[in-house]
C-alpha cells in the first residue's frame, strides 16, 4: 500500500468506533478495538507518518433523552447539562484511540456526532472522502441480523469508498454475540 496518496499526503482511514455494551462509556467495544488494532498491523504497520486516521464515534440519541428514567423535572440547564455529559462520554471514548494513535506517532482526529451511526458514518465519509472506511463487526447470525441490524453492512452498501470490516476474534466473543 503506498505511503500517501501521490501528492504527499497521508492515507486517510477513516475508523468508526462504539462504546462498549458490556462495560459502557469509557471503554471501547471489542469489535472497535479489534478494528483498531487490525488497522494498526495490516495497514499503518511501522509507517506512521504515511497515515492519518480518522476516528468517527456516533451517539445514538436515547428516544426521549432521559437515558431510562420514570420521570424528570429538567429546566433548560439540565438540558445543557445533560448534552455537555454526552460530549464527554464520547470524548473519553476517543481518548483511548487518540492517547494510542500520539504514542506511535500516527496523525489523527477524532469527532463525535449523534445520530443513526449507518447514516451519520456514511455521510462522514462522504464530506471527509477518506481513502477508505475500517468498522469492526460482530459477526451475527442471520437471525439476529433481521433484528439487530448490523452498521457494517450498511456501509459496505452505502459508503463512498473502500469498506473493509474486521471480525472479532472468536476467543473475544461474549456468550452473547450482540454484546460488544
Amino acid at each position: 500500500m503506498a505511503e500517501t496518496d501521490g501528492y504527499g499526503d497521508p492515507t486517510k482511514i477513516m475508523v468508526a468506533v462504539n462504546e462498549s455494551s458490556l462495560k459502557g462509556y469509557p471503554h471501547p467495544s471489542i469489535s472497535s478495538r479489534s478494528a483498531f488494532e487490525w488497522t494498526l498491523s495490516k495497514l499503518v504497520r511501522s509507517n506512521f507518518s504515511g497515515f492519518k486516521l480518522l476516528f468517527l464515534h456516533v451517539q445514538v440519541p436515547d428516544e426521549d433523552g432521559f437515558d431510562d428514567m420514570d420521570s424528570i423535572y429538567a429546566s433548560p440547564a439540565d438540558f445543557k447539562s445533560m448534552k455537555e455529559r454526552d460530549k464527554i462520554r464520547g470524548l473519553h471514548l476517543l481518548e483511548f484511540f487518540v492517547n494510542h494513535c500520539h504514542e506511535l506517532g500516527i496523525k489523527c482526529e477524532a469527532r463525535v456526532r449523534k445520530g443513526d451511526p449507518k447514516d451519520v458514518i456514511c455521510s462522514e465519509v462522504k464530506r471527509l472522502q477518506p481513502d477508505m472506511l475500517v468498522v469492526g463487526c460482530r459477526g451475527l447470525g442471520p437471525f439476529q441480523r433481521v433484528f439487530v441490524g448490523t452498521v457494517s453492512e450498511f456501509c459496505v452498501k452505502h459508503a463512498n469508498c473502500p469498506v473493509i470490516t474486521i471480525r472479532r476474534n472468536a476467543d473475544e466473543c461474549p456468550q452473547d454475540p450482540i454484546d460488544d
